[in-house]
């Protein structure tokens, strides 16, 4: 095995970093894929890993093409433009030049393959070279949780064999905390189209690069901006007109010839705010940015992540990123902002009850994971409904809780009669005095991975013994068919069946018991409950509530995951 090591000594690197190059290079074949917030340190691992023979790194951009060199103690060559490979060892190439010359290569000619933002993977130019080589291993590097257009990643990588998400980055002081301060900038995107991945481009446009919203984006940096600020622009034009009111701004888009000197002077202070139009979403190093103030509404989180993971990179004398949400009025329509990265839905409302004030912002670590658990009451059927339209997948009649981080739990408790020949069978008032056991039960469908792939985690602690189970990576639609097929078979889960099948669950639409009003209001922060309306609430959506809030604190002896 050739172990082609990096300038940066194996024992410098991170603990995780590590514990990703010992998880790749126990591979010995397949297609797999690494998922690694942005600023974690992705591309250090790549000089790392061992192969049999020579290393082909895949980019899109000519940014994240010359990004690897700097790691190796090796000759690197490419093939991007005018530049050619002569047989290195390892060689970076653009996609858009590699696919064009794949005649100056044999199929065999690399053993392993690494692909640099693998979100890209599915895109037609990647498989075209994916069919010509034929590697030993190929690996996909990513930071982001998942593709704008919900396309998988299944048909190209057949699992997730490593994970760190911003949440983790952040929570183990290896990236920047975030100051998320929500600025009403009167946008009015009610009526723009969504169109595949996002909104479309053109009528976004229309709607945001106005004079006197523009103005009130440089009103906001004025205010509220903190040291090296990079903007998010929806056009070119419309960055244009921003940095025209920003002293000193300059703007950067993909025409931009000299990107790599504005890149320096802004680390050298020289250049104060930066206004780019989707070139800075992927791959540029610039730890020193204090603050980014997105004016491009997006509803693809994907996109959104990569315009905020600019700003999460430690740097010395930098406590924390400020982040400028530029809102306005969207209507329907799902937008992206900073608590989404944290799966937690923060609209104004929530914001008021919360006592955030505009000028003040709050820390995402302040609001994890106390206040994410206390969004429960958002009913839980309509996002399940809007889920089995988006994707087609059925959740086959069970009563599942939708949770914000998209994953599917059922949760059943209660009684049941121990009878004399040792099985369990369902209780009622009749059966009193007969003995009994308590039951907690939850059932999780994980949410669906980039690989589109989900697992089923079994809990449960029934009269004081523990279980544990989780599968394999399997695919959504399977999972849900092999959970109802479960709970219609196994008598402990038929003995709840008026808990998780919908069909018997006539119950959920009455009113809900005052029990159910008095442990909500018992378990949920006094600063969120003022937006549930009581009177209307029925037993099924304080079930989705208890559910939730059950759930978040690892309730009946479970075992966190």
């Amino acid at each position: 095995m050739i172990s082609h090591e990096g300038l940066i000594p194996y024992d410098k690197l991170r603990p995780y970093q590590q514990e990703c190059v010992h998880t790749l290079n126990s591979l010995r074949a397949g297609s797999h894929l690494v998922a690694m917030a942005t600023g974690l340190g992705k591309t250090v691992v790549m000089p790392f890993i061992k192969s049999r023979g020579r290393v082909l790194i895949l980019s899109h951009r000519e940014e994240l093409v010359n990004q690897p060199v700097k790691y190796f103690s090796v000759p690197v060559g490419f093939e991007q433009a005018k530049r050619r490979s002569n047989g290195e060892e390892v060689v970076c190439a653009s996609v858009q030049s590699l696919v064009r010359r794949l005649h100056r290569f044999s199929p065999d000619d690399f053993d392993v393959i690494i692909t640099d933002e693998a979100h890209h993977a599915v895109a037609p130019t990647y498989k075209k070279i994916y069919d010509y080589f034929h590697p030993r291993l190929h690996f996909g590097f990513t930071a982001t949780p998942n593709r704008g257009d919900k396309q998988g990643l299944g048909e190209i990588y057949s699992d997730i064999v490593f994970e760190r998400d911003i949440r983790w980055g952040i929570k183990n002081h290896f990236l920047t905390d975030i100051r998320c301060l929500r600025i009403d900038i009167g946008y009015d995107i009610s009526s723009v189209k969504r169109q595949k991945d996002d909104f479309n481009l053109s009528q976004l446009a229309a709607a945001v690069d106005i004079t006197e919203q523009n103005e009130a984006v440089a009103k906001a940096y004025y205010q509220y901006h903190v040291g090296q600020t990079l903007i998010f622009a929806t056009t070119v034009q419309h960055a244009h007109n921003i940095a025209d009111l920003i002293e000193g701004a300059v703007v950067v888009s993909a025409e931009t010839p000299n990107r790599e000197q504005i890149i320096k002077d802004f680390t050298d202070r020289k250049i104060p705010c930066i206004v780019n139009c989707m070139v800075f979403t992927e791959g540029t190093d610039m730890p020193l940015i204090e603050t980014i103030i997105i004016a491009r509404p997006t509803h693809n989180p994907s996109l959104y992540m990569q315009m905020v993971g600019r700003g999460l990179r430690l740097y010395d004398g930098k406590p924390h990123l400020t982040l400028l949400d530029c809102v306005g009025v969207s209507g329907k329509l799902d937008i992206c902002t900073a608590p989404s990265l944290f799966g937690i839905e923060l609209d104004e409302t929530k914001y008021r009850n919360l006592g955030i004030k505009e000028d003040e912002g709050i820390m995402l670590t302040d609001i994890e994971p106390s206040i994410t658990r206390h969004f429960a009451w958002k009913v839980s059927a309509r996002e399940i409904r809007l889920f089995e339209e988006e994707t087609g997948i059925k959740t086959l009649g069970v009563n599942y809780t939708k949770m914000p981080s998209g994953d599917f739990v059922l949760f059943m408790s209660g009684k049941l009669i121990k009878n004399p020949d040792g099985k369990l069978s369902s209780y009622n008032p009749m059966d009193k005095g007969k003995p009994t056991v308590y039951a907690a039960i939850k059932i999780t469908v994980k949410a669906i991975d980039l690989t589109g792939k989900t697992r089923i985690i079994i809990e449960q602690n029934v009269g004081g013994k523990r279980f544990f189970k989780q599968s394999d990576p399997i695919d959504p639609q399977l999972a849900f068919q092999v959970v109802r097929k479960n709970l219609d078979t196994q008598p402990i889960y038929k003995s709840f069946a008026s808990l998780w099948d919908v069909e018997r669950t006539i119950w959920k639409h009455e009113p809900a018991s005052p029990k159910q009003i008095e442990m909500i209001k018992k378990k949920m922060d006094p600063t969120v409950i003022e937006g549930v309306d009581y009177g209307r609430l029925t037993k099924g959506e304080a079930a989705n509530i208890l559910n939730i809030l059950e759930n978040s604190r690892s309730a009946y002896g479970f075992r966190p995951h």
